[in-house]
């Protein structure tokens, strides 16, 4: 028979995934993606890499649920945006600038996180195309409320979301926005939303 008591309930489980992320994070942070392994996270912790792998079956897994509380971090606050006041135009364009300003401060002035966003985007890690589908379907929605409030003409909301998005590519992936820094472009995020924006009219 099998030890029940060994097994953690939800609530001690969700509390210790919680205190391996936090400490994930701060070495992530400290050292680099690529320096950290499992043995660090649990020396950390005071306790036996064993004990991690009762929760995680690898850092690879512990990076993408990293990635996607950071995610659904960012999420919340672009989500909050966008149902505040204002036009739908005034909206969409404030989530184009705020998810550039997140890009900048979070992934680019911290280089650690910078780096681990750069690995799962290299390996295309599922949590990614997560957190792109629900930022489609704000913006859909974003633009649905244009259409019928008259500031955008009539069109497909999910496919003008989407084009909206490649367009504004370019203000929210952390390579192309360190490119766009270094290379002090004269396109300001506000002049390529408002270009985007027009298209929609």
């Amino acid at each position: 028979m099998s030890d029940v008591s060994a097994q953690p309930t939800d609530a001690a489980r969700q509390e210790n995934v919680g205190k391996i992320l936090d400490a994930a994070e701060r070495l992530f942070k400290h050292y680099g993606y690529a320096k950290t392994n499992v043995a660090d996270i649990a020396r950390e912790l005071s306790m036996s890499p064993a004990n991690i792998y009762r929760f995680f079956s690898s850092k690879a897994e512990i990076h993408q649920a990293l990635a996607r509380r950071m995610l659904n971090a960012q999420y919340e606050v672009v989500k909050e945006n966008a149902s505040g006041g204002g036009s739908a135009e005034e909206r969409l364009k404030s989530h184009l600038l705020l998810v550039h300003r997140i890009t900048v401060e979070t992934m680019l002035e911290e280089e650690r996180v910078h780096e681990m966003v750069l690995v799962a985007l290299d390996q295309q890690w599922p949590v990614i195309e997560e957190h792109l589908s629900r930022m489609r379907a704000l913006v859909a929605d974003l633009i649905r409320d244009g259409i019928r409030s008259g500031e955008f003409r009539e069109q497909d909301p999910s496919l003008a979301a989407e084009c909206f998005l490649c367009c504004g590519v370019s203000l929210c992936h952390p390579q192309l926005v360190a490119k766009k820094i270094a290379y002090d472009e004269a396109i300001t995020p506000d002049i390529l939303a408002d270009f985007v924006i027009k298209a929609l009219k």
